[in-house]
């Protein structure tokens, strides 16, 4: 398989906090230099959340703004993913940095359980959402939690709602939503080609699923995503002392599979973005 493989770091998301890992990036000087080596690991796609001081979620467009600079500074070429996700705010502020014009945005299309409550993504946002994101020249991300999101994101697309070729993420290991099921994922992977021809696609594990999802999305032919969003462990005994230590791991597996770790360019020119 001769295929790159592009490695996304997740490097802080919602809510781990210093508390379940030191290493976890907060401020927004921490999460650059995160970044930076991560990027430097192999990672050419950073999907960013950002966080009050208190460690608390955040969705200030300000402290996006300060974060792209600085990653387009530090980290020339790499792909900057901003999340919409719902927990760093309610409605429309879930958007409100999508003015910023990063090249891409994580875009929930359905609602489903998490852990202790309902990730709500009401039709109406959904839209706006994706409009917003046409209206920026913001590529979405897909991101499906269920067979159902994957559908969803083929009605949006024929409708032009999703305007260029879909880039698809299946989230496997959420406790209350989809398990790591390798009878799913082998399905949601046969859904995504049908639906979407030779279009890129990626996987994302949480927790201590995360090995085994990008282990089963890179030798299937997608792309991976890591960092410590999703799991703050590198095995089962120790803490993940970095970012850059779980890119680090994945491209081992990319390496496995005789799978090259994807270049910034080489992920743009996938993901059908202009080359920075």
């Amino acid at each position: 398989m001769s295929d790159p493989c592009i490695i996304c770091v997740a490097i802080t998301g919602s809510l781990p906090t210093k508390a379940h890992n030191p290493a976890v990036p907060i401020t927004v000087s921490e999460q650059i230099e995160s970044t930076q080596e991560a990027f430097e690991a192999g990672a050419t796609i950073c999907h960013a959340h950002v966080r009050n001081d208190d460690e608390t979620p955040s969705s200030d467009p300000d402290k996006f703004a300060a974060l792209k600079e600085g990653l387009e500074k530090y980290c020339p070429g790499m792909i900057i993913q901003f999340s919409t996700g719902g927990r760093s705010g309610a409605g429309k502020t879930r958007g409100g940095m999508l003015q910023l014009k990063p090249d891409m945005a994580s875009l929930s299309v359905g609602s489903n359980n998490f852990p202790t409550r309902v990730y709500e993504n009401p039709p109406d946002l959904v839209d706006w959402l994706a409009a917003e994101m046409q209206i920026h020249g913001v590529k979405p991300e897909v991101e499906a939690f269920d067979l159902s999101h994957i559908l969803k994101a083929a009605d949006m697309h024929a409708k032009g709602d999703i305007s260029d070729t879909p880039y698809v993420q299946f989230v496997m290991g959420v406790k209350n939503a989809m398990p790591a099921d390798r009878q799913v994922f082998d399905f949601y992977v046969e859904t995504v080609g049908r639906l979407f021809p030779g279009a890129p696609w990626c996987a994302a594990g949480i927790g201590r699923e995360q090995l085994r999802i990008n282990e089963w999305s890179i030798a299937a032919g997608g792309h991976a995503r890591t960092g410590l969003e999703d799991n703050v462990r590198l095995d089962r005994d120790r803490l993940a002392p970095s970012n850059a230590a779980l890119v680090r791991k994945t491209a081992e597996i990319c390496a496995i599979n005789n799978r090259a770790v994807a270049t910034a360019d080489q992920a743009r020119n996938i993901l059908g973005l202009t080359t920075a």
